[in-house]
């Protein structure tokens, strides 16, 4: 009966999928996304990606017998962290970067915390913002087998044009795993299909988004431009894979409506007026901040509280 009245922290699921489950339907889906990213960058971006898995799984598991905690690193939450901080790496970054980010990720964002369910950002986009801030030159070299480092959406800053179609299939400057918007999509049709997320986060994040870029973006109703800056940067990858983090994301319908639409005014912010042709990142980590907030004023109230205050006003 103890056992029973033992609440663990979220995420919790109503359904007989546990947390290991969840977090292995996210690691298939982000596979179309990896194999892109290995066959279009190459040996680096595999040897990338194992490293970064392998450190951060470590790093858990280090972390938590060295305190004498259960050790969770079965849940697949480690995996699922390092492989999203490495399809956030440029396939140039040096293999210390990576192990750097993924320590810090486990050990700093996430353990510190409490461990999962208790970190108060998602831990592969708080690693990713701390190695840009502390590596900001090593992050923004995107060349690749003497191919110009030049990602689209710092060519459509420049006043240059892209090609649509390369952006789509992924065949671009960028990071390991946010070129190839076919291979995210697919990602994410795994991940609805199987009910692990619902559209409504990336929904509204993506439909505001383009609606500023509509109003602020300089280029008006121009359905190419909307397009490629939905296509360009870690848009794509944010949305489906990262906004959606059952952690740091509200739980209330309402909420995510609310959430959604601040990540989306964040990142058009960010293109539009900020000194980097990105913002994703920022604007996920900053939202996650918001969620408590959030999540306070949209939660509903409890049954029969709203009937009491009515008859009290009556």
């Amino acid at each position: 009966m103890n056992d029973l009245r033992n609440v663990s922290s979220s995420p919790h699921v109503r359904a007989q999928e546990s947390s290991a489950d969840l977090m292995r339907w996210v690691l298939i889906a982000l596979l179309p996304a990896s194999l892109f990213g290995i066959w279009h960058f190459g040996p680096k971006a595999l040897f990338l990606i194992v490293l970064t898995v392998l450190v951060c799984v470590a790093a858990e598991f280090l972390y938590e017998k060295g305190m004498h905690k259960p050790v969770t690193i079965t849940d697949g939450s480690a995996a699922v962290t390092g492989l999203l901080l490495a399809l956030n790496l440029p396939v140039s970054a040096p293999w210390w970067l990576a192990v750097l980010g993924g320590v810090f990720a486990i050990v700093v964002v996430k353990q510190l915390f409490g461990g999962l369910g208790q970190n108060f950002m998602n831990p592969a986009l708080a690693a990713r913002c701390f190695l840009l801030i502390s590596f900001a030159a090593r992050m923004t070299d995107f060349a690749y087998d003497a191919v110009s480092g030049a990602t689209p959406l710092a060519a459509m800053r420049a006043g240059e044009s892209v090609d649509l179609v390369s952006m789509f299939v992924g065949t671009t400057a960028g990071t390991i795993g946010e070129t190839s918007v076919i291979a995210i999509l697919l990602g994410a049709l795994i991940l609805l299909g199987k009910k692990v997320i619902s559209i409504r986060i990336p929904g509204i994040y993506l439909f505001t988004f383009v609606i500023f870029i509509a109003l602020f973006g300089g280029h008006g109703l121009d359905l190419s431009y909307l397009a490629a800056q939905v296509c360009g940067g870690g848009l794509m990858l944010g949305a489906w894979f990262m906004a959606t983090d059952y952690v740091t994301s509200p739980i209330t319908p309402a909420g995510q409506i609310v959430y959604g639409v601040c990540l989306g005014l964040l990142t058009g912010v960010f293109r539009c007026f900020g000194a980097s042709a990105e913002g994703v990142s920022y604007a996920i980590i900053l939202s996650n901040l918001l969620v408590p907030l959030i999540e306070r004023v949209t939660i509903p109230a409890a049954f029969g509280i709203a009937r009491m205050k009515r008859g009290k006003k009556a």
